[in-house]
């Protein structure tokens, strides 16, 4: 079977370098306006035309999303943009508004359409409808089922592609499309702004008792619109036979960390499925190692269900520090991002390859000195691995214990 395109999410340049390093074949990313993650780095004009370079140098294809349902003045200055898109090579722009894709027709006309998940195509009509408008794909709405994905494929032109998300945060309104935040808040969901009051603690409060809250629950209060993550690393090859194209994994907000790993995982998991062989359980549990809410398995083979106990991220690991450089005799240039000790327990994490274990040694500082701990965030450290690690390899620590009733649901 072909290998499915693996798209990742690169909220600002250190993810997108990561992303490219750990088996991305293509990433998703932002311009300072237009994308519905404002709270991501996102990319100036000046770095996204250098983020285009650099991918495209490694073979890696960049979509700009532009899928925000803008007004009339936000309108105004898409040209300008659609056209820095054009100049600097973007390999397809991301959008949900049918004003916009007119637009990036006549000022981007050599980057392909991609209709967002934004769009809702819940059904083969209305993929057929954006294909006759000039869409080389589609996103997928997250609520289809495999069987209608299939359906939807059997009835859709050949070279339409067809996108869905496999691993990431999940919204619990319909494809994004909550005004939840508007009310609460003032903040537009649909320009990027979304406060997630879904995974806010509710409690009750009545009418003429302001300030006195009654629980909801017999704990108190409750996360009773916090939704599931989506995890479907162990299905990529029912996403194949469904017809899915495309694997894209969410999360430009998240850490750099983030988008290194789960691409490792997705990457593995493809090319296994690709060549009709299991995949090695090692995949299956590097997706554990990145901060997650409860995994499911989305709308894929029905609702997903909900965890209301909390909204919090857990995972079973903490990232260390970062290779800086290294050579063939393993010794490392390191930069800290937690406290670690010599003696402690630590994996190494390499672009392509399956994490190593083993017991850290003794470090110096940037001068040389031996450091007990690595305390301060950041600091250079000098250690020596068990083997060369590459540029952007990750060292990091296993928890004792993995909290209990996390699993896939």
């Amino acid at each position: 079977m072909t290998r499915p395109e693996v798209l990742s999410p690169a909220g600002d340049m250190e993810k997108l370098i990561l992303a490219a390093a750990y088996g991305a074949d293509a990433v998703y990313l932002a311009g300072r306006a237009f994308g519905m993650r404002a709270a991501a780095g996102n990319f100036p004009d000046d770095e996204l035309r250098r983020a285009v370079a650099y991918c495209h140098d490694r073979g890696v294809r960049v979509y700009v999303t532009c899928n925000t349902i803008p007004n009339d003045g936000e309108m105004a200055a898409l040209p300008p943009f659609l056209e820095l898109l054009e100049d600097a090579g973007a390999d397809a722009v991301i959008c949900a508004d049918l004003g916009v894709m007119n637009a990036v027709k006549r000022y981007a006309p050599h980057a392909a359409l991609h209709m967002s998940t934004q769009a809702g195509v819940m059904n083969a009509d209305t993929a057929r409808a954006f294909y006759d408008l000039g869409a080389a794909r589609v996103v997928l709405a997250r609520e289809l089922t495999l069987d209608r994905i299939a359906a939807l494929r059997a009835k859709t032109p050949p070279d339409l592609e067809l996108e869905a998300f496999c691993h990431g945060a999940m919204c619990v309104s319909f494809s994004g499309r909550c005004t939840l935040s508007n009310y609460l808040t003032g903040r537009d969901a649909n320009r990027g702004e979304c406060a997630q009051p879904c995974r806010w603690k509710y409690h009750l409060v009545e009418e003429k008792r302001p300030g006195e809250y009654f629980e909801i629950s017999e704990d108190g209060g409750t996360y009773i619109l916090n939704s599931r993550d989506m995890c479907m690393i162990d299905h990529v090859p029912a996403l194949m036979a469904a017809g899915v194209d495309c694997l894209k994994i969410e999360g430009r907000t998240k850490s750099g960390y983030y988008a290194a790993a789960v691409t490792n995982a997705y990457r593995h998991a493809a090319e296994a499925a690709a060549r009709g062989e299991p995949l090695d359980p090692v995949w299956s549990r590097e997706v554990y190692q990145v901060s997650h809410r409860p995994y499911s398995t989305g709308f894929y083979f029905g609702a997903p269900g909900q965890y209301t106990e909390d909204a919090c991220y857990f995972s079973e690991s903490d990232v260390a520090a970062m290779v800086e450089a290294c050579d063939g005799d393993g010794n490392a240039v390191l930069t800290q991002r937690n406290r670690f000790f010599p003696g402690d327990g630590m994996e190494l994490l390499m672009p392509g390859q399956a994490p190593l274990s083993f017991v850290m040694g003794p470090m110096t500082d940037a001068e040389g000195r031996t450091v007990e701990a690595a305390r301060h965030p950041q600091m250079e450290l000098h250690a020596v691995l068990p083997v060369p690690a590459p540029r952007y390899s990750f060292l990091r620590i296993k928890r004792a214990a993995a909290l209990p009733g996390h699993g896939i649901g």
